[in-house]
C-alpha cells in the first residue's frame, strides 16, 4: 500500500475498508457505501477487485446518475497475481447531484445494481461489452437529464512527473471543471491502454486539478517525450470526441471506432499528417461527421479502414463541403477517374485490382455521404450507388470482352463487324433504387447463337472479376436469367425471345421480374431490341395470373416470415406489397399506357397517378409508405452489411433503439424515440397492406 493512503484516512475508516474488502469475493466483486453529508452531497466508498478500466466506467456511471465529482481518492493495492487474481480497489469519492438529478435509495440500488454488472463483465473478460454498455448507458440518461457534455470542449493541459514516483508516472490533469469531465479523460486513458494505480481528484474555483499515477499498457513508466506527446494528443481528442457522442447512432460503437482511428493516427509518422485533415478532424463540424459516421455501422467502418489513412481525412472533409448529386455528369466523372486509374494498371489482374479497390472506395463515399448529409435524399443515394454500378459494369466489359478476345481470338461475322452483346440491369440495379448491400442482378444476352461458346466465357470473366463480399453491395446475382441456376449465364437473343414468349416457359412472375430490366452495357442496338421484345411480352396485355400471384405473395407470408418476426420485405404491409402493387398495375395497364413502362418504383407509380390508375390518396399511401421502408430497410442494412437479413430487432433491444437513432428519432429519451419507430413501423405496414388487400381483393 502507498504511504498516502495512510496519510489520507483515519485508523476508522482504514478500518472500515478492511472490513468490506474481506467479504468482497466473486458473488460481490465490489461493495458500495453510500452516506449523505449533506443536502445533495453524498460520500461514496467502493470498495472491490481492481480491474483494467474500472475507474473509468465508475466515473461514467456515476455521471449517468447525475453525480458530479467534486473530489475524491482512488487506490489500488497489489496487482494482480501470477494466478490471476485480482487486486483491490479503494474509492472514496465526495460527489453532488446535478439541479433536477435525486440520488434517492432507489437510485442508489439502481447504482449499486448496474456497477456490479459491469465488474461480472470486466472479470469475464467482457471489456468492450462493458463499454459499450456504459457508454450506451451513460448518453441515454444524460439526454433524459438534457445535460449536455458542451463543456468537455474547454481545453486540457496535462504535465507528465516522473521524479515524485520511483514506480509510476504522476500526470497532471488542468482543465474546466465541467460534467463529465473525470469520465472523459479517465476513459481515454483506459482506452489507450494505460493503467490507474492511483487518482487524487480536487476542484477549485470552478477548475479541476486531478493526479492520475499511471505506467503503459507494458508496466513502464511514460518517459519518453514523444510518447507523452501521443498520449496528450489522444487524450485531448478522445476527450473532444466524448461530447458528440449523443449525435451517434450507437455511442458505444462510435467511441470504439475512434479509437482504433486513432490507432492508425498515431501510426503515422507526424510530418505525414495531413495539416489542413487534422484541422478538420479536430473542428466541431468534424467531430459531429464523424460521431455519425463512426456510430452508425461497424459494416461501413470496415469499408473505411480499407481505405490508406493519408487518404482518409481528406476524403472525410470532402463529405461536409461536397453534396451527393447523381447524374450524368456525376457519373461521366466516376467513368473518366476510373478510366486515369485503369490507364497506369498493364496486365489483367492490376486492372481487376485497381477496378475493385476504385468501386469499394467510392461505394464507402456514396455510403457515408448519405449518413453525414442531411440533405441527401434517399432517390440521390440509389441513383449515386447505381451511377457507380453502370460505370463499373461498363469498363469491367470493355477489360474482360479485350482480355477473352487476346484469349481465344474474336468470333468472326461475315461482315467484319465484332458481334454483340449486351448486359442489363434487373432487380435494384436495373430500377436505379440500390441501397446498403443491394445485390448487382445482371442479364447476359448476345446476338447469335453460334457465339454462345466465348459469351458464356465473357460472362463468368465479368462475374469474377467484379469481386464483393457474400449478400453485400454489388455481389453480383444472375438468379433472374432463363431457367436460374440452371441456365446459361450467357443467352442468346433468340433464347431469350423464345423463353420470354406467350408460348415460352417463363412464369408469371419472371414475366413481371422483366419490368426492372434496363439496358447498361455493350450494344445499345441489341439493348434496344432486348428491351423491345421485353415490352411486347410483359406489356401484351395478356390476362394476368391473379391466383398465381396471390399464392406467390401468400407463401412469401407464410414460408419467409417466421413466427413473431417482422421482415420488412416479406411480412404483410412489407416494401414488396408496394413493389408487387405497382408492377401489376403496371402489367395491366402498360399496353394501352406506354408512358409507364418504366423501371423505377416511384417513376412508375407516378405514372399510374397521372393517369388517375391510382387515386391521390392512395398514391400518397403507396410513395410515403415505399420511401419509409426503404429506408427502414437500409438503416438495417448498414449495420448488418447483409442483403438478406430483413427482420426487425426486438423493439426494447439496444439495436433497435439505434436503429431508431439512425433514422432521425432524435428525441431526449431514446426510449421514447423506439417507441415512435415502433408505432410509425407498424402504421406505415397497415396502411400499405390494406391497399393490397383493397385493391387486389387479396385473401391471407
Amino acid at each position: 500500500m502507498d504511504e498516502d493512503y495512510f496519510e489520507s484516512f483515519t485508523p476508522e475508516e482504514i478500518a472500515f475498508h478492511l472490513q468490506l474488502s474481506s467479504r468482497v469475493d466473486t458473488g460481490h466483486r465490489v461493495l458500495v457505501r453510500i452516506s449523505s453529508t449533506q443536502a445533495h452531497e453524498f460520500e461514496v466508498v467502493i470498495v472491490g477487485y481492481d480491474y483494467p478500466s474500472g475507474f473509468s466506467l465508475l466515473c461514467g456511471l456515476l455521471s449517468a446518475f447525475g453525480l458530479d465529482i467534486r473530489a475524491g481518492e482512488i487506490h489500488s493495492f497489489s496487482k494482480q497475481s501470477a494466478k490471476g487474481v485480482a487486486g483491490r480497489i479503494v474509492d472514496v469519492l465526495r460527489v453532488t447531484t446535478k439541479p433536477g438529478e435525486d440520488f434517492d435509495s432507489t437510485r442508489q440500488e439502481e447504482f449499486e445494481r448496474e456497477l456490479q454488472m459491469l465488474a461480472d463483465l470486466l472479470a469475464s473478460g467482457s471489456l468492450a461489452e462493458a463499454r459499450e454498455r456504459l457508454n450506451r448507458f451513460l448518453i441515454e440518461r444524460i439526454e433524459k437529464m438534457g445535460e449536455g457534455l458542451g463543456g468537455l470542449g474547454s481545453p486540457v493541459d496535462l504535465a507528465f512527473d516522473n521524479t515524485t514516483s520511483g514506480q509510476w508516472t504522476l500526470m497532471e490533469v488542468r482543465s474546466e471543471d465541467t460534467f463529465g469531465f473525470l469520465y472523459a479523460i479517465s476513459n481515454a486513458l483506459a482506452m489507450r491502454g494505460i493503467y490507474i494505480h492511483k487518482v487524487k481528484i480536487r476542484s477549485e474555483a470552478g477548475e479541476a486539478k486531478d493526479q492520475f499515477f499511471i505506467v503503459n499498457r507494458w508496466n513502464k513508466k511514460i518517459e519518453d517525450s514523444g510518447d507523452q506527446q501521443r498520449l496528450e494528443m489522444a487524450v485531448s481528442m478522445i476527450k473532444e470526441f466524448t461530447r458528440f457522442l449523443p449525435e451517434a447512432p450507437d455511442p458505444g460503437a462510435a467511441l470504439r471506432h475512434f479509437d482504433q482511428l486513432l490507432d492508425k493516427l498515431i501510426e503515422m509518422a507526424e510530418d505525414a499528417y495531413p495539416d489542413r485533415a487534422i484541422a478538420f478532424l479536430a473542428s466541431n463540424r468534424g467531430m459531429s461527421m464523424l460521431a455519425h459516421l463512426l456510430g452508425s455501422s461497424d459494416f461501413l467502418w470496415d469499408d473505411l479502414l480499407s481505405i490508406h489513412f493519408s487518404e482518409l481525412l481528406p476524403v472525410l472533409e470532402e463529405f461536409s463541403t461536397k453534396k451527393l448529386e447523381p447524374g450524368p455528369s456525376f457519373k461521366e466523372a466516376l467513368r473518366h477517374r476510373l478510366r486515369d486509374r485503369l490507364e497506369h494498371a498493364a496486365t489483367f489482374e492490376e486492372k481487376k485490382k485497381v477496378l475493385n479497390t476504385f468501386k469499394d472506395r467510392q461505394v464507402f463515399l456514396i455510403d457515408a455521404a448519405h449518413v453525414v448529409q442531411r440533405d441527401a435524399t434517399l432517390t440521390d443515394f440509389s441513383y449515386a450507388l447505381t451511377d457507380l454500378g453502370d460505370a463499373v459494369l461498363q469498363e469491367t466489359a470493355n477489360i474482360c470482352y479485350a482480355e477473352l478476345v487476346t484469349r481465344t481470338g474474336e468470333p468472326s461475322l461475315s461482315s467484319g463487324a465484332s458481334p454483340a452483346y449486351s448486359i442489363f440491369g434487373l432487380g435494384k440495379f436495373g430500377g436505379r433504387e440500390m441501397g446498403y448491400a443491394s445485390d448487382f442482378e445482371l442479364l447476359f444476352i448476345h446476338d447469335k447463337p453460334e457465339h454462345a461458346g466465348f459469351f458464356e466465357s465473357f460472362a463468368r470473366l465479368v462475374v469474377d472479376f467484379i469481386e464483393a463480399r457474400s449478400h453485400g453491395i454489388f455481389h453480383i446475382d444472375l438468379r433472374l436469367r432463363p431457367y436460374g441456376d440452371a441456365g446459361n449465364w450467357s443467352n442468346s437473343f433468340d433464347q431469350f425471345a423464345k423463353y420470354y414468349s406467350a408460348g415460352g416457359d417463363a412464369s408469371p412472375f419472371e414475366r413481371q421480374a422483366l419490368i426492372k430490366l434496363r439496358w447498361v452495357a455493350g450494344s445499345a442496338d441489341l439493348g434496344r431490341r432486348v428491351e423491345a421484345h421485353r415490352d411486347a411480352f410483359s406489356y401484351s396485355g395478356t390476362r394476368w395470373n391473379w391466383a398465381d400471384a396471390m399464392e406467390l405473395r401468400r407463401r412469401q407470408m407464410l414460408e419467409l416470415v417466421k413466427p413473431g418476426q417482422i421482415n420488412v420485405k416479406y411480412s404483410s404491409g412489407g416494401i414488396i406489397d408496394v413493389e408487387y402493387a405497382v408492377q401489376y398495375l403496371q402489367l395491366i395497364n402498360g399496353a394501352e399506357h406506354p408512358e409507364i413502362r418504366l423501371p423505377n418504383t416511384l417513376d412508375a407509380l407516378a405514372g399510374l397517378r397521372r393517369f388517375q390508375i391510382v387515386r391521390e390518396a392512395d398514391y400518397a399511401t403507396l410513395h410515403n409508405g415505399y420511401l419509409f421502408l426503404r429506408n427502414l430497410i437500409d438503416g438495417l442494412r448498414i449495420v448488418r452489411g447483409d442483403a438478406t437479413d430483413l427482420v426487425l430487432p426486438v423493439e426494447t433491444s439496444e439495436e433497435f433503439k439505434s436503429l431508431a437513432r439512425r433514422l432521425g428519432y432524435r428525441e431526449r429519451d431514446r426510449e421514447k424515440g423506439a417507441a415512435r419507430l415502433a408505432e410509425d413501423i407498424r402504421t406505415w405496414m397497415t396502411k400499405v397492406h390494406q391497399y393490397f388487400v383493397m385493391r387486389f381483393d387479396f385473401d391471407r
